[in-house]
């Protein structure tokens, strides 16, 4: 392998160092995929945490001094303020630069971000399948992405060497990588990541608002099924907030599905239709062992 493909970039800027690009800077580091790493973050108490955990060669005040000479920009703040990011790099990109980023929506992604972007960038929008509950430069660890699916989107006059180059990061760090429309992608993740998150934080959210004594004793005694929730919901809300305010079309037919199955499901417990219940369980369950074989439990 040559050092050009040993070292694929020069300088990769990280817009937001969170969970998943302060993984994704492991990463580089681990396999020496940079010659340099910049991270930039709004907060100035992050960026001295990201220093001070060693794992970007320096921190930038401000987003356009972070992209300038980067050949890869990776954006990873809250997909709600794309636009304004975008807005500010644009004149500061090189040419050639690829554009990616780490959200979980992709057509309000590419909508906000790519008529801002000039002609001379490439821009690959992409989705890594990973993470957990936990935010923050010390959240990441580089194994986050390891056995994991990777999404790209990218549009149809999309470079293909640019996104062969991404994919290939990707690759590096330990992840599958599949190519996928925008609007498919975002369907799909409606049913399997953000409704499922929006139940949680729903079924937590109806906690709350229990008699403070009934409260006490739900936290108290919760059993496996409710500490899963509490662990969903214990997502960064803004980042979540904003997901579902960039994929509300997919969402709302997603939650739509769910709460016409869940009115069936609650006549079946009404009227004691066994049956009902029992086939239903039994369906759940082999697509839960089909999960496992995939090992992606």
């Amino acid at each position: 392998m040559s050092e050009t493909e040993n070292t694929p970039f020069e300088r990769v800027a990280l817009i937001g160092i969170g969970l998943i690009c302060s993984s994704l800077a492991r990463v580089i580091q681990r396999e020496g995929l940079a010659r340099e790493v910049v991270a930039f973050s709004r907060t100035e108490e992050t960026r001295k945490k990201a220093a001070s955990l060693g794992i970007v060669d320096s921190v930038a005040d401000t987003p356009e001094e972070a992209v300038t000479g980067a050949d890869l920009v990776v954006l990873g703040t809250p997909v709600g303020a794309y636009a304004a990011v975008a807005d500010t790099i644009a004149g500061h990109l090189a040419e050639g630069a690829i554009v990616t980023d780490v959200g979980s929506v992709k057509g309000s992604v590419i909508d906000a971000v790519a008529p801002r972007l000039p002609v001379h960038v490439h821009f690959v929008p992409g989705h890594p399948l990973a993470g957990t509950e936990h935010s923050g430069p010390d959240a990441g660890f580089d194994t986050l992405f390891q056995g994991r699916w990777c999404i790209l989107t990218p549009l149809e006059e999309t470079d293909a060497a640019a996104v062969e180059r991404v994919a290939a990061l990707w690759r590096r760090a330990g992840s599958m990588v599949d190519i996928m429309d925008p609007s498919h992608h975002d369907l799909v993740l409606a049913i399997t990541s953000h409704l499922p998150h929006l139940i949680a934080y729903n079924i937590v959210g109806t906690v709350t608002d229990l008699e403070d004594q009934t409260k006490r004793e739900v936290i108290k005694y919760a059993a496996s099924g409710f500490r899963d929730f509490t662990r969903i919901a214990a997502s960064d809300p803004v980042m979540w907030r904003d997901i579902f305010m960039n994929n509300r079309e997919a969402v709302l037919e997603m939650l739509g599905r769910f709460t016409e199955d869940l009115s069936r499901l609650q006549r079946a417990i009404r009227w004691g239709e066994a049956d009902t219940l029992e086939a239903l369980f039994t369906r759940t369950r082999d697509i839960r062992r089909q999960i496992i074989a995939e090992k992606q439990a």
